[in-house]
């Protein structure tokens, strides 16, 4: 069961970051901050909703990188780190073919969006290593001390997140990965990709490691 609710987390996730983005788009007239206002909370209260339901099944993780920090604290098998991020990603695929579908645009595309801050890609990384930490520290931290307030703690982090990152704060492989292939709104150059990645895993590890210094007091 918990395999199957981190699909179906991940999966509603990632089709109302697509799905809100492409209505935003088509309802806001050409103006950019608009649709962002829309797509930021819409994706704050799905990550409320998903995060209460599914808790108490897997965890509600629904981000590869969540769970591998899960792994690191020994709170999560390798079998079980490998299944939850081939759930993960795949759901989020799967999701944005179907959001195309709906919304009767083509289904399969390859994000044409240029290169975010392509002057500066490493800022790229830099924001999501800011964005991965805090989301990461929302969790840990909440969960030790008010674990019935992580839905509530994710959810405006990530409403934040959009608004101070240059990323928009993504803090999700899957998520990311997902975006590539999408040529809407939402959409990212796969050229950033690895920069993403690379502050998703780095901003993770910091926040794992940081984190052991105050649970060891």
């Amino acid at each position: 069961m918990k395999y199957i609710a981190e699909g179906l987390g991940t999966f509603f996730l990632v089709a109302v970051v697509i799905g809100s983005g492409i209505m935003a788009e088509n309802l806001a007239s050409g103006n950019d901050a608009i649709a962002l206002l829309g797509n930021t909370i819409a994706t704050g209260a799905i990550l409320f909703v998903i995060i209460k339901m599914f808790a108490p099944i897997s965890g509600a993780h629904f981000n590869p990188i969540v769970s591998f920090v899960f792994f690191l604290r020994k709170e999560l098998s390798h079998k079980c780190l490998l299944l939850y991020i081939l759930v993960q990603v795949g759901s989020g695929l799967l999701a944005v073919l179907i959001v195309h579908y709906i919304f009767q645009i083509d289904i399969f595309q390859i994000s044409t969006h240029p290169m975010r801050v392509a002057n500066a890609p490493w800022s790229l990384l830099v924001s999501e290593i800011i964005a991965t930490f805090g989301l990461i520290a929302t969790i840990l931290f909440i969960r030790k001390n008010d674990e019935n307030s992580i839905a509530i703690g994710v959810a405006l982090f990530i409403t934040a997140g959009y608004w101070f990152t240059s990323s928009t704060s993504f803090a999700n492989p899957a998520v990311t990965i997902a975006r590539i292939f999408s040529d809407t709104f939402t959409g990212i150059s796969p050229y950033s990709v690895p920069y993403f990645l690379s502050g998703q895993l780095i901003g993770g590890l910091l926040i794992h490691y940081l984190f052991n210094i105050f649970d060891e007091k």
